[in-house]
């Protein structure tokens, strides 16, 4: 049985949420180093998207909390490589190498981060081939990288209203407590991670959508918060559409981080092709709200409807192009 909140406090849980604050922190560095959605290569994606060729390459880079890696090093190590394959899909590509910068105090301390790294890149086919390792420091550190490649590039940017907010979110898992990360992949087959990884570049290369994010750590309203700002645009999202699994607070599902979950800009005449592909993999994905004019990210429950954030009056990333500001 879903439960259903009140939804003026669930809108006050989320704008106080750490997720919010932490996108904000994205925007402060990006300021201090000048880009923006206007610099050479846009900033605000899931990852860098160079020209090359006939297509693009992408470039994804992630660090781990401190107190993640302590807390779960083997979860950590597999994460290293997992969330930056999901940066890769969001943006129609496929990956094609990682590498990563690992701090221990000790190789006693060093394995378990290795050891999962090492399971997610033999799982979802993809090699490490190098990096950096420093063993003699006082805590347990990562960072990861993955380089890939875009024949046709999801984005940030090209989210327009009118558009439908489609979610694609792995339901098949649990919580890796005590952390709000909602698992789906360690146990998965080789075959299924690297299919549903599959489904974003087929997507985008059908033209089926032009714009999508994977969910991160800011959960489903902050990615789309993220989305939002990106493209100039306004969202508002219905709590009653979105795929959860039973029994799960919204307050704390609308904050987790799922191991596989998207969402994407899609033209009406599309949504039920884009969802179809995802539910043939048994993939729970479904038309969550709209994309509107305006700056505002919103939910509503049918009846009420509480504004989270505005991201013209406070924005998070700082990326908005200067032809969209303008």
């Amino acid at each position: 049985m879903t439960i259903r909140p009140d939804l003026a406090a669930l809108a006050a849980t989320l704008r106080a949420s750490r997720s919010f604050g932490a996108k904000e922190d994205i925007g402060l560095v990006a300021g201090r180093l000048g880009l923006s959605g206007s610099s050479p290569v846009p900033v605000g994606d899931d990852c860098a998207a160079i020209p090359d060729g006939d297509g693009h390459m992408l470039f994804a880079i992630e660090g781990f909390m401190n107190e993640f890696v302590a807390g779960d090093p083997w979860f950590a190590g597999w994460c290293g490589v997992m969330v930056n394959l999901s940066d890769i899909a969001a943006m129609g590509g496929r990956p094609t190498a990682i590498v990563d910068a690992l701090w221990a105090d000790g190789a006693e301390k060093a394995e378990p981060i290795l050891q999962g790294m090492r399971a997610a890149s033999e799982r979802f086919g993809v090699p490490i081939v190098g990096g950096h390792s420093n063993l003699r420091t006082d805590r347990s550190q990562l960072s990861v990288a993955v380089l890939g490649r875009a024949k046709a590039l999801l984005t940030s940017f090209d989210a327009r209203p009118g558009d439908r907010l489609v979610a694609a979110i792995d339901l098949r898992g649990r919580y890796r407590e005590p952390f709000s990360n909602w698992e789906a992949a360690t146990e998965a087959p080789a075959s299924r991670l690297r299919g549903d990884l599959e489904l974003l570049p087929q997507i985008a290369e059908a033209g089926l959508s032009r714009a999508a994010k994977d969910i991160s750590q800011g959960g489903i309203v902050g990615t789309a918060a993220m989305l939002a700002e990106c493209s100039g645009v306004g969202i508002e999202i219905d709590i009653r559409a979105i795929p959860m699994p039973d029994g799960v607070a919204p307050e704390r599902w609308l904050l987790t981080f799922p191991s596989f979950g998207y969402l994407l800009a899609v033209t009406p005449a599309d949504v039920e092709a884009v969802t179809s592909r995802f539910a043939a993999r048994g993939i729970a994905a479904g038309d969550i709200g709209a994309i509107t004019a305006g700056s505002e990210i919103a939910i509503t429950d049918g009846v009420t409807r509480e504004t989270i954030w505005n991201v013209a009056a406070r924005p998070l990333l700082q990326c908005v192009p200067q032809e969209a500001a303008a």
